[in-house]
């Protein structure tokens, strides 16, 4: 049955939000999430949208070097759009060379290329390293700092604000477990031609220590399937972890989960807690493939345009995660204006996929269309406007 929405408007507006308007799930026989020794926590079906378990996250905290997850978000954008390049050196300044924490051991007497620092700033979490590119991408630190949170605002992290590039404790440097959600989550969906760096488990600039090789994540020493994304740790902040794995599944194909861990008592308890969210989330979920990528969920009927139909659906495939044992009950429903009038374009919102479980609501899917269908010529505008007015 299709019901009618008033405008395009609301559509639009939910066609930008991400992920899919999801909000943990509201069905009576969600599965009781594990107990996890730690502050907050949140636990995302990357591929379905869908949020498992959470705890406090909307809670305040420090992110310490989860902050570099927005510095690498800046900078893989300056690459992204050419304003850098990988194989670019860049100066280290006496600001990045004296910076405490967390080193990569670069000095002022080095150029080193972009990609080394990203490397650096990755793999070993160098305070040096991302002081460098956020001076060699911003001009300054300063200037970087502000990229930073007007990039906060674009994506909707509306608990967030950074006061430094690199995530050591400053007054009013804060964010949350739903914001570094959405964060991580964009991250990888925006730059995947970046993300591999996450899952490197050792990284060493020619003449620095052998000993700070190591990836500070030891879940991807542990867990073939885990390949990112960041760690972080102050007094203050505790230790944390925003980690994501893929695994594969018959009849569904690669389901991304992303756990978010906040304020564990150390390092072994953060991947330890990371990995039994994870765990948890794989055994107490299914993956419901309900539509492949760029297959049609409904081809309505459209007036004044060179075509009589509209193809919607979204241009990868559309996945829920539902309790283990209750795909059978999973149902859905198709909102969209009508009568639909052309002009459209590839890609714009023109109605919602209601995915609900045992008859309560479960997802909001928008639906876009998946080809352009221009407008039509004034004979074939004439005539449809002279049908429409006669239905």
């Amino acid at each position: 049955m299709t019901r009618f929405l008033p405008s395009l408007r609301a559509l639009v507006f939910a066609a930008l939000a991400a992920p899919f308007l999801a909000a943990s799930p509201a069905f009576a026989q969600a599965p009781q999430a594990p107990e996890i020794a730690a502050r907050a926590y949140l636990l995302l079906d990357v591929t379905a949208g869908q949020t498992l378990a959470q705890k406090d996250a909307e809670m305040p905290v420090e992110p310490a070097s989860l902050t570099k997850l927005m510095s690498a978000y800046i900078i893989f954008d300056a690459l992204k759009s050419k304003k850098i390049t990988l194989q670019q050196t860049l100066p280290v300044s006496q600001r990045a060379w004296k910076m405490p924490g967390s080193r990569m051991f670069i000095d002022p007497k080095m150029q080193v290329p972009v990609e080394d620092l990203l490397k650096g700033l990755i793999v070993q979490s160098g305070n040096d390293a991302t002081m460098a590119l956020a001076e060699g991408v911003g001009g300054t630190a300063e200037r970087f700092v502000q990229l930073m949170n007007d990039q906060a605002k674009v994506l909707g992290m509306k608990n967030t604000t950074y006061k430094n590039p690199e995530g050591l404790t400053e007054p009013g440097h804060t964010t949350t477990a739903r914001d570094l959600g959405i964060l991580a989550t964009r991250l990888m969906k925006d730059f995947p031609e970046y993300i591999g760096y996450y899952a490197l488990k050792e990284y060493r600039y020619p003449g620095t220590p052998a000993s700070n090789s190591h990836n500070r994540n030891t879940l991807l020493f542990r867990d073939p399937t885990v390949d990112g994304l960041k760690t972080g740790h102050t007094n203050a902040a505790g230790y944390c972890l925003v980690a994501t794995a893929r695994r594969d599944f018959p009849g569904v194909g690669q389901r991304r989960l992303l756990s978010i861990v906040l304020g564990a008592s150390g390092e072994s308890a953060r991947a330890n807690e990371s990995q039994k969210l994870l765990n948890w989330g794989y055994t107490a979920y299914e993956g419901v493939k309900l539509f492949d990528a760029n297959q049609a969920v409904v081809t309505p009927s459209v007036w004044k345009g060179t075509s009589n139909a509209i193809k919607l659906g979204r241009p990868e495939a559309i996945v829920v995660a539902v309790p283990a044992g209750s795909a059978g009950k999973v149902k859905t429903d198709v909102s969209r204006p009508d009568p639909l009038v052309a002009p459209f374009d590839k890609g714009q919102a023109v109605g919602t996929l209601k995915v609900s479980l045992a008859d309560q609501p479960l997802l909001d899917v928008p639906l876009v269309a998946l080809e352009a269908v221009p407008l039509a010529g004034f004979l074939g505008r004439s005539w449809d406007s002279i049908r429409l007015w006669i239905k």
